[in-house]
């Protein structure tokens, strides 16, 4: 809950109390997160499970604290409900079919079901392609996370925990980033401009700035525009190739085996072992184009890899390409010995 505002030193707070029942707030304040997998994977699931739950609630009984946020976080929902919808819509109808029919729309319904799961991976998966090596070019992690904290408006008078935590992107706004969350506690000994120090180290813009961070924020603010650009069209061609692997005959081998069934341990373990021979396969067949193929389809698969990585590259190298300021000092370019008159 929210304890009455206080004022010092011609400032005014709004301090947070624990909730009635006694529990911690999990943050008091807005907190910069480190952007590692055990973060990734608690925020993607604390989401996923308040946009199936929570956030429908809040929206279906016209809470006053519904927000933007909550409505684009259940967008996750209808993606993942439609990509099921789409694996099972080639396979449901599958037992009206002859044999035969059955036999060959099952693969092709199999194969659609397997490149609607890698291009949900890939797209994910591979923005870091782009992400990672510019971080450690550069220092800036476009990526890095934050906790929000919320202070809503109660919505009857025994409300009394109405504190709620959003997660966001410190560079989600080009316009508005989140500098503040990056700068030390001088009340502490720590150097306030410490992580814009480390940029301008690394992207050759020397040591001891004067002003480092009014220096670094809008060279920060072009890599983080070019980066979110890169790794969004450098995805898509992943998520392409994810399909298009998908789709290659040697995962048959594995569905004509495969199972979950873990308590009949030999047929798992089976299962297992193929899937392994099958992705190795597919990923030849992939790049070497099938049998007996000529032309465009022999190739297709390299220029579509191709295409992919390089994509990725390119991206990377606009990202870090920053134009470095000039070493001319006033020294090198006023002529002392020759007399100069203003008009």
């Amino acid at each position: 809950m929210i304890s009455p505002i206080s004022i010092s030193n011609n400032s005014v707070n709004f301090k947070s109390n624990n909730n009635a029942e006694g529990k911690q707030l999990p943050y008091a304040k807005d907190t910069l997160l480190e952007n590692n997998f055990a973060n990734r994977t608690r925020i993607g699931f604390d989401k996923f499970t308040n946009a199936l739950t929570l956030y429908p609630a809040k929206g279906l009984k016209g809470s006053r604290n519904a927000n933007f946020y909550e409505f684009l976080t259940m967008g996750t929902v209808p993606y993942v409900v439609g990509s099921l919808m789409l694996m099972s819509v080639f396979n449901s109808a599958n037992k009206f079919f002859a044999p035969l029919a059955r036999s060959k729309a099952g693969a092709v319904g199999r194969k659609m079901a397997l490149g609607v799961l890698f291009y949900g991976i890939l797209k994910s998966v591979t923005k870091s392609f782009v992400t990672t090596p510019v971080k450690w070019l550069t220092g800036v992690d476009t990526e890095v996370p934050y906790a929000k904290v919320n202070y809503e408006l109660p919505d009857s008078i025994n409300d009394t925990d109405i504190t709620s935590i959003e997660y966001h992107k410190a560079y989600e706004s080009k316009e508005f980033p989140r500098w503040d969350l990056f700068y030390k506690s001088e009340a502490h000994g720590e150097n306030r401009n410490e992580y814009y120090d480390n940029i301008a180290r690394k992207i050759g813009y020397g040591d001891n700035l004067n002003d480092s961070d009014q220096e670094m924020k809008p060279v920060i603010r072009k890599i983080a525009t070019k980066t979110d650009m890169a790794k969004t069209l450098s995805s898509y061609f992943w998520a392409a190739a994810g399909v298009a692997y998908a789709f290659q005959n040697p995962w048959e081998d594995y569905f004509n085996v495969a199972t979950l069934k873990f308590w009949k341990f030999n047929k798992f373990k089976h299962s297992l072992k193929v899937l392994k021979d099958s992705a190795i396969k597919s990923a030849k067949e992939l790049y070497r184009g099938p049998k007996n193929a000529t032309g465009w389809a022999k190739h297709a698969g390299k220029v579509m890899i191709g295409a992919a990585a390089i994509s990725s590259i390119l991206g990377v190298i606009n990202a870090v390409n920053i134009k470095k300021p000039s070493k001319l000092s006033a020294d090198n370019v006023i002529d002392k010995d020759r007399k100069y008159v203003v008009n």
